[in-house]
């Protein structure tokens, strides 16, 4: 029998890299590769890469400075050959950079490519001397037609992607020139992805997409579903409890979107929904299509719809030209909306965006004033929410160990941890009514009032916010 060969990937960033670092775990057990924690003694590496963070290639640079003293104590002591490879978005925008300034890397692929893995496998192995591998297309569609059925065992709560690339072209952002064009799924793969994460236990789901709610996937009738129509065939899958998903454009909130909140018990009551900022002058530099006018009408008609929901959103600080009127302008809008949470970040040039040849650029000396000022806006409005749930009731999906012995850790409507002690293992898995009994700062502590309920039985859970 084949000893089976070792796998290590390591995810950087964003939700939709830890789906695709999965998908590649499925392309490439086939071949005999199965995962582990370490890449000391892999037979492969590849990092999944995320360009949105600052410096992300000089991160990457970093890890492949480790992976190549791993890589050369193997082949020194006579092992294998180990192959290093490069995916995701760095991949896809600084391939040849990356090829140029390190030597130990074998292969280059975007995200778009990895289901060409089996092939680009078989090439390194067979490669000589300089030989190597950069393949960074865009066949959006071409790869959802080619992955294999999902192997790799899921947890409780799942990924899925139903929808990739960008058409808004955000002056700040990389996401249209690393992942390309807007793409969705065909409706009937998403259900039958879905349906098989769900026989193999998972409870939750959280649907995917750089663009998630423009999603516009083909019906097999030959018309298209919407992101709410999708989220109504998903809630009649057996065994699915739980459905989120992330990230949405405030322009793409449709009728029917606001209405699946309002009509389906399984759609949390917990929505990521970016302003990035609450300056109409600077989201029109953003190039963002939305004003803040729309977003508060956005808010008010899924909060008429789904009184009980509750908002998280991305700010970016110190855009190009940002005034101080212009920040305080971003503040009003918190206050006014108030969200439970939040991912802020001081802006940072993208090469290659337009944001990043604009003229005012913020000094960082005001770009981390301004951040640590909204940063501890968003944190009180964290904590007072928090706050808000002791004492109320629940439904919690129950995930993991916590760091206690005897304790569970699960995850609220709104996404917030919640640590319980007392129950036994094999409640792990199930979906359990607790009283609120503490608020941290980014979770909560509870205790057991009533047996575990399913899906169906959730409504009692929104009535928290």
């Amino acid at each position: 029998m084949t000893e089976p060969k070792k796998l290590f990937v390591k995810t950087y960033g964003c939700q939709m890299n830890v789906y695709d670092s999965q998908r590649m775990q499925d392309v490439l057990a086939p071949l005999g590769y199965q995962s582990v924690d370490s890449a000391k003694d892999a037979d492969m590496v590849i990092l999944n890469t995320c360009h949105i963070r600052e410096k992300a290639a000089e991160k990457v640079f970093s890890d492949l400075g480790r992976v190549r003293k791993h890589k050369e104590a193997k082949e020194a002591n006579g092992g294998d050959k180990m192959i290093v490879a490069v995916a995701g978005c760095v991949a896809q925008a600084e391939g040849a950079e990356l090829m140029r300034r390190e030597p130990i890397v074998d292969m280059v692929f975007g995200p778009q490519t990895y289901h060409r893995l089996p092939e680009m496998v078989a090439r390194a192995n067979r490669a000589k001397g300089r030989d190597r591998i950069i393949d960074t297309d865009f066949p959006a569609e071409e790869k959802f037609d080619h992955l294999p059925e999902q192997v790799s065992k899921h947890g409780y709560s799942a990924f899925l992607a139903i929808q990739e690339g960008c058409d808004k072209f955000c002056t700040f952002c990389v996401v249209p020139y690393t992942r390309g064009a807007e793409y969705s799924r065909p409706g009937m793969d998403v259900i039958n992805e879905a349906r098989q994460i769900a026989a193999q236990g998972t409870r939750e789901i959280t649907l995917l997409g750089q663009n998630v709610n423009a999603y516009h996937g083909a019906a097999s009738d030959g018309g298209e579903w919407t992101l709410g129509r999708l989220l109504r065939e998903l809630s009649d899958i057996d065994g699915l409890d739980r459905i989120r998903y992330t990230t949405s454009h405030p322009r793409d909130v449709d009728d029917d979107l606001i209405s699946a909140h309002r009509d389906l018990p399984k759609v949390m009551p917990f929505l990521h929904l970016p302003v990035q900022a609450g300056s109409d002058r600077v989201l029109q530099a953003m190039n963002r299509k939305h004003d803040v006018a729309d977003y508060r009408d956005v808010v008010a008609r899924l909060k008429d719809a789904c009184p009980d929901l509750a908002l998280s959103s991305d700010f970016i600080v110190g855009f190009p030209g940002e005034s101080d009127k212009d920040f305080e302008d971003t503040m009003d809008i918190v206050r006014e909306i108030t969200f439970i949470q939040a991912f802020s970040f001081k802006y940072s040039p993208r090469p290659g965006t337009p944001a990043s040849a604009m003229e005012l650029q913020v000094p960082e000396k005001v770009k981390t004033e301004r951040i640590m000022r909204l940063q501890a806006l968003l944190a009180e409005q964290q904590l007072a929410f928090n706050h808000n749930c002791v004492g109320k009731e629940m439904d919690v999906l129950l995930e993991r160990f916590g760091k206690l012995e005897g304790q569970l850790v699960g995850k609220s409507p709104y996404m917030q941890p919640v640590h319980v002690s007392g129950l036994p293992e094999t409640a792990l898995g199930q979906i359990v009514r607790l009283k609120i009994t503490e608020a941290r700062p980014n979770s909560l502590g509870g205790e057991l009032v009533d047996t575990p309920v399913t899906g169906k039985d959730q409504d009692s859970e929104r009535n928290v916010a």
